[in-house]
């Protein structure tokens, strides 16, 4: 087995406890087991995600198929009426139970994987990368953060002590950008990052007068944050974040931002449309 493919196993077998297979051990039991063919259906234009996922979900019901052929299909660009037949058949009790989870999964992570894209294709003329935030779907972030990365964008962090983020409420709570600097710097994780987060030109001369090297522009203006990146000093990133959308976007592909971060990449991809049909043989 695949070591990626195992290492989903246990999240896998969690989607599946909540249909409850038990429940019914009759209906479990009775299913036909003769072979079929899986067919995935592709019924808008997408880039395809998530497969893992899916040879994941009939892995742990118990299938010893080779899925390694979908490996060729991750990542691509898809067009409406594009078929993905299995080479090997499997049998129906395990097709029909796994179907559902398996096509959600790689719905949603294709979703999200196809609205990056489309983000990524506007920034990349300036070099500029997209990233998601953590406003991901509690329990799916890691398939989430995963279908950013297919899409072409970026992870931000994929949890809260990757890189420490200066927030509002650590100022305030803290003692001011100081002393929520001093605390995450006394943590004495040698190579984590300080990202703050920077609401005004003000706070962010605080910020360069104290060597932040990473900051946040939270809702800047493109105006402001033209103003911002003259005082960028060699070294620093920038990434500005708030409100950020594909008709924003082009506004802000301004000279001297890094990267745009967009919660919106997680939260608010249009569906894409595909299926999964049997044919017995």
């Amino acid at each position: 087995m695949d070591m990626s493919i195992k290492s989903l196993l246990p999240q896998i077998q969690s989607w599946l406890d909540e249909d409850d297979l038990t429940r019914n051990f009759h209906y479990t039991r009775m299913l036909p087991k003769h072979p079929v063919k899986l067919v995935l259906r592709i019924k808008s234009p997408l880039v395809l995600a998530g497969t893992d996922y899916l040879a994941a979900v009939f892995t742990q019901l118990g299938s010893h198929n080779d899925f390694s052929f979908l490996e060729t299909f991750e990542g691509r660009e898809l067009g409406d009426g594009t078929t993905i037949e299995f080479p090997e058949t499997m049998p129906f009790n395990l097709a029909v139970t796994g179907e559902r989870l398996a096509l959600n999964l790689v719905q949603h992570a294709s979703s999200i994987a196809t609205w990056t894209s489309k983000h990524v294709e506007l920034a990349k003329s300036k070099g500029i990368k997209i990233l998601d935030t953590r406003k991901t779907t509690p329990g799916l972030r890691s398939l989430e953060k995963y279908a950013v990365r297919v899409g072409g964008g970026f992870n931000h962090r994929l949890g809260q002590t990757d890189t420490w983020m200066v927030k509002d409420n650590h100022k305030s709570s803290l003692g001011g950008m100081k002393g929520a600097l001093k605390f995450f710097e006394d943590q004495g994780v040698f190579y984590n990052n300080i990202v703050v987060e920077i609401h005004s030109i003000d706070e962010l001369k605080e910020a360069i007068s104290l060597g932040v090297q990473h900051v946040m522009l939270d809702n800047f203006s493109p105006e402001k944050i033209k103003e911002a990146v003259e005082l960028k000093k060699p070294g620093m990133t920038f990434e500005a974040s708030g409100g950020l959308n594909l008709n924003t976007i082009p506004q802000y592909l301004i000279t001297g931002v890094d990267a745009l971060s967009l919660g919106s990449l997680t939260y608010s991809a249009p569906r894409v449309d595909l299926s999964l049909k049997f044919r017995s043989v």
